[in-house]
């Protein structure tokens, strides 16, 4: 870097970096499609003190940074302002620690979360946290946007699996609570400053995690339905039916349709129907565990809540249902420019919220194609919308986020709200929280030091 001071020279010469602009283009932008811009440097330190002193020599030189980590992200919360110091987590990867008996894993915020979970199943525990992302995300940004995923249903978001962390504040200070214990009562949980706030309170560098026996077997089923409301009826008998209940994904028939295609799969059912949901069970049981699966499903076609089922019979079929669901990322890189909405909504608002929102983007985009899944049994659902022209994307934002906030929803279920997001905050929080969010950020990051112009100023 040019005209740069001794101490930021000496940073260079003592952490690995990056600084060509060929290499740093990959870090400008994540997989939101939000224009980023160059930064100045790349830094990919390898420890929490490397992370530490980068800061602190950004402070003292009034240096930007953005924080980076898998650049899986649809809410433009990694993107670079022209300029920044980046911060990449990437070569921050190592599993510390697997303890076998407390059921507890210690990592570093670069692991990817793909390779967490194969770490921690060799010890013979389970990490439950999955989604789509799973081979290129990383489980520092997992934590720092409180990532949902296919199995909230039966664990919590990302949140409910953590239980300490080690962080760098924006004036370089180290903070260690990486609390190994469940149950620990003392004082204010810290932990949950730094937890889905997107790096604006401090950099993530390393996690204690909470880890659950490993399930010895599972059952996936892929059900096709008529309605909505049957979707509904089959959700409650599934949560009275089925006590190892992990996943509840509802797929509309135009997603699976694109969705099938972009994984090179045949569609699943000769026939076609409105609805489908991939449903999965994972228990220890194996005596009675798909006896009672069965059951259910039997119940399901008995009962007309579903129309037809598929059980898969190997773990490769299973996995090619998986595959479908799990699309989404090569069907948005075909409907650039898109908007990938990640929304909550009430159950029973759901179906009016659909038919209301789906009415308007037919009408005003008839170019675009709007593509319905998520996952219900929480309440999250995402609408993709596109192909777009770029000067019609603010308008759909407002429209879907501006519908969602009049049943009740929330416009960011799991994504977080980055850059994209940040302006229209307002429709599911009240003016009294962003508020309240402005001083606590302006408390711990008084100079806008941590990723600037993402949640709130």
């Amino acid at each position: 870097m040019k005209n740069s001071s001794p101490s930021f020279n000496a940073l260079l010469a003592s952490v690995p970096h990056i600084a060509s602009p060929d290499q740093m283009q990959r870090h400008m932008s994540d997989m939101s499609g939000y224009e980023g811009a160059m930064p100045a440097v790349v830094f990919r330190p390898v420890s929490t003190e490397q992370v530490s002193a980068i800061v602190k020599t950004c402070v003292a030189e009034n240096r930007k940074i953005t924080i980076q980590g898998g650049l899986t992200g649809l809410a433009g919360g990694a993107c670079a302002d022209a300029g920044d110091v980046v911060i990449s987590l990437e070569s921050m990867n190592r599993v510390e620690e697997i303890d076998t008996i407390g059921g507890v894993a210690i990592v570093q915020a670069g692991v990817i979360l793909e390779n967490l979970c194969h770490a921690v199943q060799q010890e013979d525990w389970y990490f439950p946290l999955d989604f789509g992302s799973r081979g290129s995300c990383l489980i520092g940004g997992n934590v720092s946007t409180n990532a949902g995923g296919n199995k909230v249903l039966r664990y919590g978001t990302t949140r409910d699996l953590v239980l300490g962390m080690e962080v760098v504040l924006p004036d370089g200070t180290i903070l260690n609570m990486l609390n190994r214990v469940i149950k620990n009562n003392t004082g204010l949980d810290l932990k949950h400053l730094f937890i889905g706030t997107e790096g604006r309170l401090g950099i993530i560098t390393r996690l204690s995690l909470r880890l659950f026996p490993n399930p010895q077997t599972r059952a996936t089923a892929l059900v096709a339905l008529d309605s909505f409301d049957h979707v509904t009826r089959m959700l409650k008998e599934a949560r009275s039916a089925l006590p190892d209940l992990s996943s509840f994904e509802v797929m509309w028939q135009s997603y699976l349709v694109q969705a099938a295609l972009h994984a090179n799969k045949e569609l699943p059912f000769e026939g076609s129907y409105p609805i489908y949901v991939l449903l999965e069970i994972e228990g220890a049981d194996k005596d009675t565990f798909h006896d009672g699966f069965h059951a259910f499903l039997e119940f399901l076609i008995e009962s007309e809540i579903g129309r037809d089922v598929i059980v898969p019979q190997t773990l490769e079929q299973a996995d090619s249902l998986w595959q479908i669901r799990d699309a989404i990322g090569e069907i948005l890189r075909s409907i650039r420019p898109y908007v990938a909405f990640d929304i909550g909504i009430p159950l029973k608002h759901m179906p009016a919220f659909i038919e209301q929102v789906t009415a308007v983007l037919e009408k005003e985009y008839p170019q675009a194609i709007n593509l319905l899944f998520g996952h219900l049994g929480d309440g999250n659902l995402h609408l993709t919308t596109g192909k777009l022209q770029e000067k019609e994307i603010f308008a759909v934002e407002e429209l879907v986020y501006q519908t969602a906030s009049g049943f009740g929803g929330s416009i960011s279920a799991e994504h977080g709200i980055g850059r994209i997001k940040k302006p229209f905050l307002k429709y599911s929080r009240s003016r009294e929280e962003l508020d309240l969010m402005s001083a606590i950020k302006n408390l711990i990051n008084p100079r806008d030091i941590f990723n600037a112009g993402r949640i709130v100023d």
